[in-house]
């Protein structure tokens, strides 16, 4: 079990950690939440004894985790998947680590057969991807078959077949007896991966309860209540009703009721008494991510504001008429030049003219024709759809 007891680190002005105590029992997944800056990397490297703590302590099995003997084979941690020698081969830097804690070679195959890298055990690290990575700490964590685990951000870099993976083995790990300490900012995966929650903001203690109740306490649980579409005045005398027990009620788009303040079965049983018949009766609850974001809304310390793309934006290119180019398909991309005398313009697309036919036999012995001058509405056509950049 890990236990902290008025935890605080400072540094400098800054309270990264201000009095923080919490438990984190074995049995269960316990995540560790909290915005960007809160405070969780700083705890978690003082229950490994990288950071002292300003005040107050933290234990592991009631001991310090620089008083554990051979602590790797007590404590495992995976904090920083890229804290490895690239020019080391996955075997060896593992195999490095098992033999400054005393740790049988034949472990080392073990755990890379564990997270699926016995078939790259023999390439350097420095051509691992994230998500190689993130198997190869977790197989440095499992390395001393502790009873104790840290993992900051597992699923980093996992592909959707990784991260299943990753959440039945901490979940596997925990079901074995092992106390299982989760960091992680995806909400969705500590929905489907922790038993228990300690959240925090700016280094205080938020909340320390079980998923359910900390969603229950979080957001405002309702039933949605649907009676026939035919049925106005039957929803009107619902809606009396549900108010007068003490209940609350709001319509929804679609002709649904949301009501809170009442269980179900007493919904059910006061559209009973005042004779309606009900369509959906059904309980809905929000999410993790929800109940998360309705806590911490206060304790974000980087807000993005609106995104100026007008000011930041380049210009469209103008053509020779000072519109945008592409903007005005009537337009010629390149601009027409008046005809000079002895200027020739081929003639437009077209039946040529046949001799006897009053027309002159070569357009430069007639004078320039309004189509020399403007172009067809077909040649037009045909020069924007070869000028035009788009």
């Amino acid at each position: 079990m890990i236990e902290a007891v008025g935890l605080t680190k400072r540094y400098g002005a800054k309270t990264a950690v201000d009095d923080l105590s919490f438990q984190v029992r074995p049995g269960a997944v316990t995540g560790f939440l909290g915005p960007n800056g809160s405070g969780k990397s700083t705890t978690m490297r003082m229950v490994l004894g990288l950071d002292r703590p300003t005040a107050g302590h933290v234990t592991i099995g009631g001991h310090p985790y620089r008083s554990l003997p051979n602590a790797p084979r007590q404590v495992g941690a995976l904090l920083d998947a890229k804290g490895v020698h690239g020019g080391r081969t996955a075997r060896n830097h593992l195999l490095s680590l098992a033999q400054l804690a005393g740790i049988p070679a034949a472990r080392v195959d073990e755990v890379l057969g564990v997270v699926g890298l016995q078939d790259v055990a023999k390439r350097r690290t420095s051509g691992f991807s994230l998500g190689m990575g993130q198997r190869l700490g977790i197989a440095a964590a499992l390395l001393g078959d502790p009873q104790v685990l840290l993992f900051d951000e597992p699923v980093n870099g996992l592909d959707p077949e990784g991260i299943h993976w990753a959440r039945n083995l901490m979940k596997s790990l925990a079901a074995e007896g092992r106390t299982v300490f989760v960091s992680s900012h995806l909400m969705s995966e500590m929905a489907l991966t922790a038993d228990h929650l300690i959240v925090i903001g700016r280094g205080r203690l938020l909340s320390d309860m079980s998923v359910t109740d900390f969603i229950s306490a979080n957001s405002a649980d309702f039933a949605r209540v649907r009676v026939p579409d035919d049925g106005p005045e039957d929803r009107q005398k619902l809606t009396s009703t549900l108010i007068e027990a003490g209940g609350r009620v709001m319509s929804e788009p679609g002709g649904a009721l949301r009501v809170t303040g009442l269980p179900l079965p007493r919904i059910s049983e006061l559209a009973h008494k005042c004779d309606v018949r009900l369509w959906e009766l059904s309980p809905h609850q929000a999410s993790l991510e929800e109940a998360y974001m309705r806590l911490t809304q206060g304790l974000v310390d980087y807000r993005s504001t609106d995104d100026a793309k007008a000011g930041l934006a380049e210009p469209p290119p103008l053509d020779a008429y000072g519109h945008p180019v592409g903007g005005h398909a009537e337009l010629p991309a390149e601009p027409l030049e008046v005809p000079q005398e002895g200027w020739y313009a081929p003639p437009p697309p077209g039946p040529r003219p046949t001799p006897g036919s009053g027309a002159p036999a070569h357009p430069a012995a007639a004078e320039p024709s309004a189509a020399a001058v403007e172009p067809s509405s077909a040649a037009t056509a045909g020069e924007q759809t070869s000028k035009d950049p788009r």
